[in-house]
């Protein structure tokens, strides 16, 4: 019964990342190739999109930084690397993709690129469902309640307190 649930609750997880790549973040006016960078993610030349991804990202576009995220922890156009990931993930998240938070806070629950951490997952993930669109929401707090269910009441009152007092960081560069 274990196993499964266990299965049951993988199979979610990776379910409800791969409708949110859908929509990933807000949208962002384009700017030198971003339509293009986009464009070629949406049609999986992720190798083509990669470098122009990079450099949207390195100028401070949260949603190619949540992009970037994605193909690092996947290994799609670049090599698989959680540590990448969970850095563009929260470059991203700082600046309130919910899309990224949400992921970030799925790293943070497993240990992958970043120390297994169940406060700073559960704020992200707090963060991620109250900013989720309405398409996301729902999945986004099942799993955020399912890693609750691993927490101490303390732990839940510190990731509270972390997500209430979280203010979105600037657009800024990442060199």
């Amino acid at each position: 019964m274990r196993r499964v649930t266990r299965h049951r609750r993988a199979a979610t997880i990776v379910a409800a990342g791969l409708v949110a790549m859908v929509g990933f973040g807000p949208a962002v006016p384009a700017r030198a190739g971003g339509t293009e960078a986009f464009a070629l993610y949406a049609r999986g030349d992720y190798a083509a999109a990669v470098p122009r991804l990079v450099r949207l990202a390195q100028a401070g576009n949260a949603r190619a930084q949540g992009l970037l995220g994605f193909l690092y922890e996947y290994g799609r156009g670049v090599p698989q690397d959680f540590v990448f990931a969970a850095m563009w993930y929260t470059c991203a998240a700082e600046q309130g993709d919910a899309t990224a938070q949400y992921l970030l806070g799925l790293l943070y629950d497993k240990g992958r690129g970043v120390r297994v951490d169940v406060v700073l997952s559960q704020k992200w993930l707090i963060l991620a469902a109250a900013g989720a669109a309405p398409r996301d929401r729902e999945a986004y707090i099942r799993i955020r309640d399912a890693v609750a269910t691993k927490m101490s009441i303390a732990q839940i009152a510190l990731a509270q307190a972390l997500a209430s007092q979280w203010v979105p960081a600037p657009r800024l560069p990442v060199r």
